[in-house]
């Protein structure tokens, strides 16, 4: 692999279509390698935008703008961070040889809409997933609610971060949970769907990593991690999350066949769902995954180092380092360009670190920063990571 000079004839540059805090960390260690870096989203001053060597904003579900963006930029590696974008101009881009797009095209399109990955996991792969159907309007929500059986969960086939998710237990709450998920999914009029509850013992994120070695693609696992959640949102991580030797291996089974599925390079985050001995594919994201913002503590190198490694054909090391645990900083308001108190008294928290996402505005729930922290246990871990999140507080600057 031959990596040149930013800003410079020989420069190798990289796309990043989105700029969140999952972006940001991914630039810097593209930048710490001399990768030039280009972001690209749909409001200013995104956290990516603020470390990386050039920014546009644009509507990224618009194909010909996106395609002006892409051909006038001519980057050698498109990275795509977000659902919302109009892929199939990544997959026109990457038919002629213009750019790789990570992990590919065709993964992009797939795991960019809820739809296309579980036909994809269930139905052709044939993996356990909870029972689901997909519906086009309140009436067809409520139809497979009654098959399926309640309670059942309602989630918009293009959205991230529990966004338009919602928990119905009766037939009449249909309408509220369609219009909803209208509301706040990616992209207006889409469908959705609908989920049947499984029984289980927890959920994880298993960080699959496939890179280059020896002239050929190999899969690699990081440890699993365990999340909580509300509302479909994580709220803290912890790593490794304990696991029957069982579990973990039907777990990295049913993620490296998803995985070889869809095939390029890069990080994936596959979510499980795991009751004993048994486990359930339930998504999975072609790039970092949020609840993976514990590995800044706890691994080698990050799941960021890892992908940003891997989508150049370097070599990575999956191994943890440390246990450790992560919990989210809330905006606790609505307004723009807020200050943070309290990082002093954050950062007193032994093994406490902080990563403030500088997102220009805040709303109740939106995610702003994260604290982490590690310890002999995740126990300990966990209780020091909310202890130092509790401790940052949000203020109108």
């Amino acid at each position: 692999m031959r990596l040149g000079t930013p800003l410079s004839m020989t420069a190798t540059r990289v796309m990043l279509l989105g700029g969140g805090e999952l972006g940001k960390e991914v630039a810097i260690e593209l930048q710490r390698l001399g990768v030039e870096v280009v972001v690209v989203d749909r409001y200013a001053n995104a956290p990516a935008m603020q470390v990386a060597h050039r920014s546009h904003v644009i509507p990224m579900t618009d194909p010909q703008i996106l395609n002006g963006v892409i051909l006038a930029e001519g980057p050698d590696i498109i990275v795509p961070e977000i659902e919302a974008i109009a892929t199939e101009i990544l997959a026109q881009i990457e038919a002629a040889g213009m750019a790789r797009v990570i992990p590919t095209a065709r993964a992009t399109q797939l795991t960019m809409n809820r739809e296309g990955i579980r036909r994809l996991a269930a139905e052709e792969l044939g993996l356990p997933t909870s029972p689901y159907a997909f519906a086009g309007s309140a009436e067809e929500l409520a139809a497979a609610a009654h098959e399926i059986g309640l309670p059942v969960f309602v989630k918009p086939v293009m959205s991230s971060s529990g966004k338009g998710q919602s928990f119905i237990d009766a037939i009449e709450d249909a309408a509220n949970a369609w219009a909803y998920a209208q509301s706040s999914g990616r992209v207006e009029t889409a469908r959705i769907i609908v989920e049947g509850r499984i029984d289980f013992d927890f959920e994880i994120t298993l960080l699959t990593v496939r890179s280059m070695k020896d002239g050929a693609v190999v899969t690699d696992f990081c440890a699993p991690i365990g999340h909580r959640q509300v509302k479909g949102d994580y709220v803290e991580s912890w790593q490794p999350q304990a696991m029957s030797a069982a579990a973990l291996a039907r777990s990295q089974e049913i993620a490296g066949k998803v995985t070889e599925a869809l095939g390029g390079l890069g990080v994936f985050g596959v979510e499980l769902f795991v009751k004993g001995d048994e486990v359930w594919f339930s998504e999975v994201s072609p790039r970092p995954h949020d609840t993976g913002l514990v590995t800044l503590a706890t691994q080698t190198l990050s799941e960021f180092a890892l992908h940003a490694r891997a989508i150049l054909g370097l070599p990575v090391d999956v191994s943890q380092r440390e246990v450790g645990a992560s919990a989210v900083i809330y905006g606790g308001m609505d307004a723009e360009g807020i200050a943070f108190e309290g990082v002093d008294e954050a950062l007193s928290v032994p093994t406490a670190d902080l990563r403030l996402f500088g997102k220009p505005e805040a709303f109740e729930r939106r995610r702003m920063g994260v604290a982490l922290a590690r310890g002999e246990t995740t126990d300990l871990a966990r209780e020091r990571a909310r202890e130092a999140a509790g401790r940052v507080r949000p203020v109108k600057g």
